[in-house]
């Protein structure tokens, strides 16, 4: 019997297997393209939010108040804001606020102009301002402290040529955090108080980064942080707070951080505060979300804030 020829296949052609080749790479090329064209998108949007309007004035709470405007220390924005007269003469310290990212100059959630009426009728001045690419100020861009430091060091230069004294700041959220670098930079300020700061810009975005953008923290974090320094030319790695307090130290700072917060884990001010226990301070309420322990433990915070800038009173600047 003839044995059955075995069946053999015809090779597959190669330019088969090389158009399946080209056609996976160029699904993996596609998909790079997409996730870098939405990283982008992501970190424009991020760095260039929509204005918070102004909604209140210190007319409708009765406090007499001046329009300023003024220069950033980098001398390319005009910001804008107001001066808050202290009800007795002299005043016994200038208190220059800086408001959180999205923001302006009220910072509706912590009751800003709440606090500042309070402020000035406990003697002393009040300077609220909105950062560059905030309310009714210039510029562009949102750098969530890189810039934003300059802006508060143009307010530091306008309290100075306009209202000689004694300065403190009083930082919410991205204020806070820029309270801290500024202060490390200027020796004229005497003391801060930090509500709810983040510690550090880039580590604070690697953990939270997916809950601002909506997207997964990979591949999209490290793609955002790797494309903002060449899109915007801001470096978050130098918006390091938790350098920044070993230049304040000695000067006093007042932390101000709700257990509940949701936005900046608490955690973010117990690293900066357990440095210098000596000199920081740490008041840690419960039951409020980001920001919002003023509006919350109004009675509370005031008692402390104004304790704090008590003691302020009697210290004069550090010289250069």
């Amino acid at each position: 019997m003839r044995p059955t020829p075995a069946i053999t296949r015809a090779p597959r052609p190669r330019s088969s297997f090389k158009r399946k080749g080209l056609w996976g790479a160029s699904i993996l090329i596609l998909l790079l393209i997409a996730c870098v064209g939405v990283s982008v998108y992501v970190g424009w949007k991020l760095t260039h939010p929509v204005r918070d309007t102004l909604k209140d004035t210190p007319e409708a709470h009765g406090i007499h108040f001046e329009q300023v405007e003024f220069q950033s220390r980098t001398n390319d924005v005009t910001l804008k804001g107001w001066f808050l007269e202290s009800e007795s003469s002299p005043a016994k310290l200038n208190i220059i606020m800086a408001h959180g990212y999205r923001k302006n100059r009220l910072q509706a959630d912590a009751e800003a102009l709440k606090l500042s009426k309070t402020l000035v009728d406990q003697g002393y001045n009040v300077l609220m301002f909105d950062f560059r690419n905030s309310g009714e100020s210039g510029g562009d861009v949102t750098s969530v402290g890189y810039l934003e430091k300059y802006d508060l060091l143009g307010a530091v230069d306008w309290m100075n040529a306009n209202h000689p004294g004694t300065i403190a700041l009083h930082g919410f959220s991205m204020g806070a955090t820029t309270a801290l670098i500024a202060a490390a930079e200027e020796p004229s300020i005497v003391g801060i108080v930090a509500d709810s700061p983040f510690n550090h810009l880039t580590r604070y975005l690697k953990e939270n980064l997916p809950v601002w953008s909506h997207l997964p923290n990979f591949p999209f974090t490290p793609l955002i942080l790797g494309i903002l320094p060449q899109l915007t030319g801001i470096d978050p790695d130098q918006v390091d707070g938790l350098s920044a307090v070993d230049r304040v130290y000695p000067r006093p700072i007042l932390f101000i951080h709700s257990t509940d917060d949701h936005s900046v884990p608490y955690s973010n001010s117990e690293t900066m505060w357990a440095k210098h226990p000596d000199r920081f301070e740490l008041w840690k309420p419960s039951g409020a979300d980001h920001v919002k322990s003023h509006a919350v433990h109004p009675k509370e915070y005031e008692e402390k804030v104004l304790q704090f800038y008590s003691r302020l009173e009697q210290h004069q600047p550090q010289q250069q």
